[in-house]
């Protein structure tokens, strides 16, 4: 990851100018994968070709946060301090290894990510560009997730399943049941959103809320107002 964190930021990575790092990932990867599976050379070189991509994805969601964030003072801030920054470096590698094929390592280097940032992102959620996670910690993004373009996630945010189904043998089916978010949501702080809903593009979903049905584009959902009552000084009203 170190390696990585070098080609898609090498001006703030500590490892050295002169490192060839596509083929020094070349060679790392082809024996990690060479312990979980065969054919560990041309899936390592197949990833390689893919570190463009995932370093545009990437400038896409530092882009995102300092877009979205007035506190942030540069884009190298972004990248030096932000959670955002490790876990969507740690997801978009592992998402791409599971898009190859690759079993274990994945979820390895996203829980490395959600042990480092609070941040769970399962690897085969299905994640757009500039996408925008602020603070972070407790956010779930769950395998079956689907997340458009432009989206912003405050801390606590839940894409969870509402419900599983089981085969006759009683064990879990693997099926689509997390969410998808259309372009242009923000979900604020501390609200789940759970099974196989859709939530429209350009809506906004407000904080401390239980959602489980579809949400049509560009709505405004929000609690009730909450309750203000003048209390004695002993909480006898309570």
């Amino acid at each position: 990851m170190e390696l990585i964190k070098f080609v898609v930021f090498p001006d703030y990575s500590d490892v050295p100018r002169w490192t060839n790092g596509p083929v020094a990932i070349h060679d790392i990867l082809q024996r990690q994968i060479q312990t979980v599976m065969d054919d560990a050379s041309s899936i390592a070189q197949d990833f390689v070709e893919s570190l463009p991509e995932i370093a545009r994805l990437l400038h896409t969601d530092v882009e995102a946060v300092t877009h979205n964030d007035p506190a942030v003072v540069d884009m190298g801030e972004v990248i030096l301090c932000y959670p955002l920054v490790k876990v969507m470096l740690h997801y978009r590698t592992a998402h791409r290894l599971y898009v190859l094929g690759v079993p274990r390592i994945p979820r390895i280097l996203t829980e490395m990510a959600h042990s480092l940032t609070g941040i769970d992102i399962h690897p085969a959620a299905k994640i757009g560009e500039y996408f925008a996670i602020d603070h972070g910690t407790g956010v779930v993004i769950g395998a079956t997730s689907i997340i458009g373009n432009h989206v912003m996630l405050y801390q606590g945010v839940t894409l969870g399943a509402k419900s599983f189904s089981y085969d006759e043998a009683g064990r879990p089916i693997d099926k689509p049941r997390h969410p998808i978010l259309e372009d242009n949501v923000t979900v604020y702080s501390n609200t789940s959103i759970l099974g196989r809903v859709t939530i429209g593009h350009d809506s906004i979903i407000g904080g401390n809320i239980w959602l489980t049905h579809d949400v049509p584009p560009c709505s405004l959902i929000r609690q009730g107002r909450a309750d203000e009552v003048t209390s004695s000084n002993d909480g006898s009203n309570f």
